[in-house]
């Protein structure tokens, strides 16, 4: 079997690790936000709630986590669950453990401006929703967009870890060609996969990070 053709037989784990990739990004950005404005609020139960979440997500690994998400339903209420739920369990294990990473990057940008910014936007009349969304997160994405960066490509990585829960993605399909060609290629071409996967990614942020270079 040549390299064609062990790639062939892996696209439909690519297509997998990509779904969850896409999936993940889309949903734990905007989430890892909303987080992070809870872990800044002044309402103390709800930064402590934010806290302890942040706290659970970073200090457990992601693989337990998906265990948790997909096994917790049945052992916990009792609910049974089916094989189209990995996926989803899968999405939401990711979903959840990145928010929390997003969520910190996040705070450190916020709380990294100058608090003069917020003074002459309230002079000049902005609201705190218009100084925060036109004037500081602007300011903010250029400041942790490297953090952001090297986030995104740990998540190319992670995708792996579907495995867990049986998730047909590229490395558990890997695995099985492996074992049943014993064969090295399958996992050659998995790394070749990840690699050209990440690359693309670092290209992408990179691009992004020079078009936010609107002053030195």
């Amino acid at each position: 079997m040549n390299i064609l053709d062990i790639a062939l037989k892996l696209a439909p784990g690519m297509l997998v690790s990509i779904q969850i990739f896409f999936t993940t990004l889309l949903l734990s950005l905007p989430l890892g936000l909303v987080v992070a404005f809870g872990r800044l609020s002044k309402i103390k139960v709800v930064s402590y709630i934010c806290k302890i979440y942040i706290s659970i997500m970073r200090g457990t690994p992601l693989m337990l986590q998906l265990m948790v998400v997909y096994f917790g339903p049945y052992y916990i209420f009792g609910v049974s669950i089916s094989g189209s739920y990995r996926v989803i369990a899968t999405v939401i294990g990711f979903v959840i453990n990145y928010a929390a990473y997003f969520a910190e990057i996040y705070r450190s940008g916020i709380q990294s401006m100058p608090s003069g910014q917020y003074e002459a936007a309230k002079i000049l009349g902005y609201s705190k929703s218009q100084t925060f969304f036109i004037i500081i997160l602007p300011q903010v994405i250029k400041r942790i967009l490297p953090s952001i960066t090297n986030e995104v490509i740990t998540l190319v990585k992670d995708t792996s870890l579907a495995f867990t829960i049986s998730v047909a993605e590229m490395f558990t399909m890997a695995k099985a060609l492996a074992s049943s060609t014993t064969s090295m290629y399958p996992f050659v071409c998995a790394a070749l996969f990840y690699y050209m996967f990440n690359a693309i990614v670092a290209f992408v942020m990179d691009m992004i990070e020079k078009k936010l270079e609107y002053y030195k």
